[in-house]
């Protein structure tokens, strides 16, 4: 195989692994269950394969790719009209501490131990079982954990503390010095008023701005090109 025979079956293989990916959607990308993890492994192996071994032609190779994102699609299309389907394909969220009692069945239908439960209650900065209302091993692999309510910190609502209504996420507004227009349509800020909001800054110069972002409050966030290299 030449040079320039792999450097062709590489971004052949490339371009059709971006296409597909993004055909079979955010939900395979996210890995959100088991088998979208194995369609990954099987996407990411079935590539190098394409691009390495010279007894598969190209044509087989993206042939391969074609076939399994037509099977998975299915398997996603199927599991969205039917709700039996989707519980044998995905598998059901299965809980593993009610009330702060450990149910040792359903860790054994898991396969996991007592280390394996500690472990990913750590990971959700819990250390110990009694602390939990409810902990639910998901389809995915991971623990939702809810902390019993005795035990969680107190909110503003909860003291009774006036808080500001929220009007928008966090956007983005200005990225290396250059305007994001379309997220100043999405939430209907004129560039009058960004230039307003940056001359109150003491900013009179897009080119000083390396990143700036609409607040949740309303406020804007300001990093200047100084701030990095002084």
């Amino acid at each position: 195989m030449t040079y320039g025979e792999i450097l062709f079956r590489t971004a052949t293989s490339f371009v059709a692994l971006l296409v597909l990916t993004r055909l079979l959607g955010k939900k395979q990308v996210g890995h959100l269950t088991f088998f979208n993890y194995v369609t990954g492994i099987t996407f990411g192996s079935t590539t190098a394969e394409i691009i390495v071994n010279r007894q598969i032609t190209l044509l087989q190779g993206i042939s391969s790719l074609v076939l399994w994102s037509l099977l998975a699609f299915s398997v996603a299309l199927i599991g969205l009209r039917s709700v039996k389907a989707r519980e044998i394909l995905d598998g059901q969220p299965t809980i593993l501490v009610k009330e702060g009692k450990i149910l040792e069945e359903a860790l054994a239908k898991q396969h996991l131990n007592i280390d394996d439960l500690s472990m990913l209650l750590r990971n959700k900065d819990v250390f110990s079982p009694e602390e939990v209302e409810f902990a639910i091993l998901e389809p995915d692999g991971k623990l939702s954990v809810l902390i019993k309510e005795e035990l969680l910190p107190a909110t503003k609502k909860d003291i009774k503390v006036n808080v500001a209504p929220i009007h928008n996420i966090p956007t983005e507004l200005i990225i290396d010095g250059k305007i994001v227009e379309k997220n100043l349509n999405k939430i209907d800020v004129s560039v009058v008023w960004l230039n307003q909001q940056l001359k109150k800054a003491n900013i009179h110069s897009l080119d000083q701005v390396f990143y700036a972002e609409l607040q949740l409050d309303g406020s804007l966030y300001i990093d200047k090109y100084q701030d990095i290299n002084p």
